[in-house]
């Protein structure tokens, strides 16, 4: 039978509904619950994903421990539309070609419909594109502060993948959506620059944080995964860990340490995809979904190198300093901000030899003892604990909420 225009509409629209409805049995089990709702959305979030999935994972956990007056959803795109046992819910949506897993949101209709029917009191969105649009359609149509987390910056990312001309309409673009939402999160001051570069006002500066018990030195096996890993005794195994993104500068990594030669192994978690590796100086190892498996591999190496001058924040740079690991990296960008002369060392471009060189001056210092300070920086500025209490004050002062600032008993819970 062949509906009209009309028809069709009405049916979607019903359709919608009963899933809408029937998922949101299903996350409160049925129930009445009047406690107020935060709802994080966004479409950075896939299986292989990084840092931005860490962050929110680690979030709802612990709002679930600590903050037992505020539930939690996360809005996120999957393959089919379902509820999970962790209180995030799917919307099937198609891949992004080329998008190592990405999904893309094809109606910002129907997903600010989502977002309403969840009932927020506060909506924080991840992203700039389909998901943070219609969080603030949904903000509108609600009458409820909705919050940006920048966690990337756009222009940027269209300069190295599509070049200059892109930049200027990308950023101008970035620069309307993020000044429409009622705060922007900066976890850097990189990052609010950029931001205000882009003329974006009401911006609040807060760095991400890191798991200090699952990532921790004492996690380490250090004999047990060199042995496996074929290196020698007395080689110094550098590791960096990550998505295989051309902004990861990762090339520069690799040509960096083939130009110093032994004793120098590099070990890339994730990261080498697509890249030249030659002569046995680098280690490739796939993607690791297990958070310990991670911390295992982390804490069994000498130091952590990272080359995006560009980088927002750098999670796995600070997962890292929590696993004991000093740290090289660029002069600029977010990475650059955690790590100082106690923890690590910076190289002044992303030329190869210059990038060598710092490789070598942090060899040529305590190597043992700036782990140990990274790891008193990681604990002490950047526990998790410490971070989203300080995220629950931006929440309070948006909505006038004061369950976000009330610590409940703490809950212990199955990790998710």
């Amino acid at each position: 039978m062949v509906m009209d225009a009309w028809e069709q509409d009405q049916k979607w629209v019903f359709t919608l509904e009963e899933k809408i409805a029937e998922t949101l049995r299903r996350l409160d089990h049925g129930g009445e619950d009047g406690r107020p709702r935060l709802v994080d959305t966004t479409m950075q979030y896939a299986p292989i994903s990084g840092g931005v999935k860490r962050y929110l994972r680690s979030k709802s956990d612990w709002l679930e421990r600590r903050r037992l007056g505020i539930r939690h959803a996360l809005l996120v795109p999957g393959k089919r539309t379902s509820v999970n046992e962790d209180r995030t819910v799917t919307v099937a949506a198609p891949k992004v070609p080329f998008g190592a897993g990405y999904r893309w949101p094809m109606s910002r209709k129907s997903w600010a419909s989502w977002l309403q029917a969840l009932s927020p009191a506060v909506i924080e969105a991840g992203d700039p594109y389909g998901p943070g649009v219609a969080a603030i359609d949904a903000g509108q149509t609600l009458g409820v502060p909705v919050i940006g987390f920048c966690h990337s910056d756009p222009a940027y990312l269209a300069s190295i993948h599509w070049g200059q001309w892109a930049v200027k309409s990308i950023e101008r673009r970035w620069g309307e959506i993020f000044s429409q939402f009622d705060r922007v999160i900066a976890p850097s001051r990189f990052i609010a620059g950029r931001l205000r570069e882009a003329g974006v006002e009401r911006i609040v500066e807060r760095p991400l944080g890191v798991d200090i018990e699952a990532f921790d030195p004492d996690h380490g096996d250090r004999d047990a995964v060199r042995r496996h890993l074929g290196v020698r005794p007395g080689e110094r195994l550098l590791v960096f860990a990550g998505r295989a993104a051309k902004e990861k500068n990762v090339d520069v990594i690799i040509s960096a340490v083939e130009k110093l030669g032994a004793p120098y192994r590099l070990l890339l978690i994730g990261a080498a995809d697509g890249l030249p590796i030659d002569g046995g100086q680098v280690i490739s190892l796939p993607f690791q979904q297990d958070t310990h498996s991670v911390a295992r591999l982390l804490a069994s190496c000498d130091a952590f190198v990272h080359a995006n001058d560009k980088e927002p924040f750098g999670l796995c740079a600070l997962e890292a300093m929590a696993s004991g690991l000093p740290v090289v990296c660029t002069s600029y960008g977010g990475v650059s901000e955690t790590v100082d002369e106690t923890v690590g060392v910076k190289s002044p471009s992303l030329k190869v030899a210059d990038y060598a060189a710092a490789i070598d001056a942090l060899f040529e210092q305590d190597v043992e003892a700036m782990g140990l300070a990274a790891r008193r920086k990681a604990v002490s500025r950047y526990g998790w604990p410490t971070v989203f209490e300080e995220l629950c004050m931006v929440y309070a002062e948006v909505s006038g909420v004061r369950a976000f600032v009330e610590d409940g008993e703490e809950v212990t819970s199955a990790p998710h």
